[in-house]
């Protein structure tokens, strides 16, 4: 099974501190909270270096002095030091758990605009599951490192600096030992991020691939269940699963690696400052006191370096995360203005005669990730639909039918060439303008989870109601949606599998139709129709086309008397144009093409 990455690229020199710095525009507007939230984590941390303090007090004093009322009082300052860390630790929490939901939702929501805005070209080579796993597991990575390795990375550091200060100024002998294993401790740190980083990438990776997998399995379920295929598609789901298992296990190994060095030096230094302690103690070069803070000290300081390592390894995957997340955010958008995607150009100048209805102009379309010198899918195309006019476009297979009728809503931008609309480039309008005059339906029918009636109307305005919903029924002959449970009401589930081919398809033709659309473009919207119910649908559909400028993809001979005159497409370009009658009695190509449909309708 294939599944798509992002493009490969050498991550090597990668700084994580620059990829992560790309989240100051989203962090910036609660930067106040998680400064304050910082600080306040900064200063219970010092709050509980104050404690070994208390102890040296308390051992050199009421403890050596045979004190109980000193002893108890000093108790009470160590509850009182503990409640104080205790709460403001919880006032941190309570500081950034609401400002970082609000990153994490506009993150969200500015990678969803942008999906919608990226070309279909852009959907065509990514799986919907990394694109998923975008949306969902690396923002709550993102959310996650937020929260608490960005903090803890700066708290730990001051900790540590703070109390290594205090440790040294109690005994700089002990204080050295105890420093002792910083320089391999970088060292490993150093080894362990480069490492990590690369590891980290492929697990999220493999994360979208398997999440596509189960998205397909579940769209698909049931050709998986019509072709028997179940074994295989959960072989394929095993070998995913343990490859990301195998990337996890090699996560966990380097994790456990530098955690058992971060641990492990301390400790030893730790031991080894007690020995040499004690022998200063015992030949009264020390307090008692002095010895129990020092290694109560050390002691506090455990947490702050041994957390280093998963802090570190927290921070990669939100650096990976984050590379994720822009890699679909810096994907060129369609453009909103003038010109899409043809080097920034102007819009070439009307002709002299404005001529209205739709027009090609010498249109050359070629895929971006077409192999290099082979002929383009549309070659100078040249052709004029007149206002009010309906034309069917007629072609074998592969020929470019569906790519030219998408390039008048301009799904995919012209490679050269000019379309135009009522004599106007259709780069020259915004994507939102052209849009609201052109409507499109699809052989493949797409709804969405929602009821009859918002599908039927999201290809209408906002203001459309029940009389539009119904005129655009009527001509689709959809009237079936007043039998369902709730009426036009009723919800007809994900992709509107609920429902039955043709039932999908009368469905997004009343969408298309619902607008009243100065220009309508039709790929094969009756493919899935019985002859009946095709017959009543083209009635009703010969009353719309007669206000309307369309193109209509055909394939059978009865979509394509709905039109006033055919085009033919052959090798990437219009051969012939004419009504049904002249094309079958003057060219070879359409006769064979008609008789090849007029066959299928027999056999039907």
């Amino acid at each position: 099974m294939a599944t798509t990455h992002a493009p490969a690229e050498d991550r090597s020199d990668r700084s994580a501190v620059r990829v992560l710095l790309r989240l100051w525009p989203y962090v910036r507007p609660v930067r106040a909270r998680l400064f304050v939230a910082a600080g306040v984590a900064v200063l219970a941390s010092c709050t509980g270096l104050v404690i070994p303090l208390v102890l040296k007090w308390m051992v050199d004093g009421p403890v050596s002095d045979r004190d109980p009322a000193g002893v108890w009082l000093g108790a009470l300052y160590l509850l009182l030091l503990g409640i104080a860390e205790a709460l403001l630790f919880g006032l941190r929490r309570w500081l950034v758990a609401r400002p970082l939901s609000r990153v994490e939702a506009a993150m969200r929501a500015d990678l969803y605009g942008r999906l919608q805005r990226l070309p279909v070209s852009f959907h065509d080579r990514w799986p919907s599951g990394q694109l998923l796993s975008r949306g969902t597991t690396d923002l709550m990575l993102l959310r996650m490192f937020l929260a608490f390795p960005l903090t803890f990375l700066l708290v730990n550091a001051v900790t540590i600096l703070v109390g290594v200060t205090i440790l040294v100024l109690q005994n700089w002998t002990l204080g050295l030992v105890l420093l002792g294993p910083a320089v391999p401790m970088v060292l490993t740190c150093v080894v362990f991020e480069r490492r990590y980083a690369h590891v980290a990438r492929l697990a999220q990776d493999q994360v979208g691939d398997l999440t596509t997998v189960v998205e397909e399995s579940v769209l698909g379920i049931r050709i998986i269940k019509g072709f028997g295929r179940h074994r295989s598609q959960a072989r394929a789901f095993r070998d995913l699963s343990g490859r990301l298992r195998d990337t996890e296990l090699r996560k966990a190994g380097l994790l456990s690696t530098i955690w058992g060095v971060i641990v492990t030096l301390p400790e030893v230094a730790i031991g080894a400052a007690l020995v040499l302690g004690t022998v200063q103690v015992a030949d009264g070069g020390l307090s008692a006191g002095t010895l129990v803070a020092f290694l109560s000290t050390a002691l506090a300081l455990r947490w702050p370096v041994e957390s280093i390592g998963f802090l570190l390894a927290m921070s990669q995957e939100a650096a990976t995360a984050t590379e994720r997340y822009f890699e679909v955010m810096d994907v060129e958008p369609e453009g909103t203005g003038s010109v899409g995607s043809r080097a920034g150009t102007a819009p070439l100048p009307a002709p002299a005669e404005a001529e209205g209805g739709l027009r090609f102009h010498d249109v050359v379309f070629r895929y971006s990730d077409a192999p290099a010198g082979s002929p383009p899918t549309l070659d100078h195309v040249d052709l004029h639909i007149r206002p009010g006019e309906s034309m069917a476009l007629v072609g074998a297979t592969g020929t470019g039918k569906t790519t030219l009728t998408a390039l008048v809503p301009r799904l995919h931008e012209l490679t050269s060439g000019r379309i135009t609309l009522d004599g106007t480039d259709i780069t020259a309008m915004s994507r939102e303008e052209l849009r609201t005059k052109v409507a499109v339906a699809f052989e493949e029918p797409t709804l969405f989870s929602a009821s009859v009636g918002e599908n039927v109307l999201m290809g209408a305005e906002e203001s459309a109601g029940e009389a539009e919903l119904e005129r655009a029924l009527a001509v689709a002959q959809a009237d079936f949606a007043h039998a369902l449970p709730q009426g036009t009401r009723t919800k007809v589930g994900e992709q509107g599998l609920s429902l039955s081919g043709g039932q999908r398809q009368r469905l997004a033709l009343a969408r298309a139709v619902v607008g009243r659309p100065r220009f309508l473009v039709l790929d094969d919207p009756l493919s899935a129709l019985d002859v009946h119910t095709e017959a009543a649908v083209e009635a009703a559909l010969r009353r719309v086309l007669a206000d309307t400028t369309a193109l209509i993809v055909a394939h059978r001979p009865s979509t394509v008397l709905l039109a006033d005159r055919v085009a033919l497409l052959s090798g990437g370009r219009i051969t012939a144009v004419g009504t049904h009658p002249e094309l079958l009695r003057t060219n070879a190509e359409y006769a064979h093409l008609m008789s090849g449909a007029d066959h299928q309708e027999d056999q039907r």
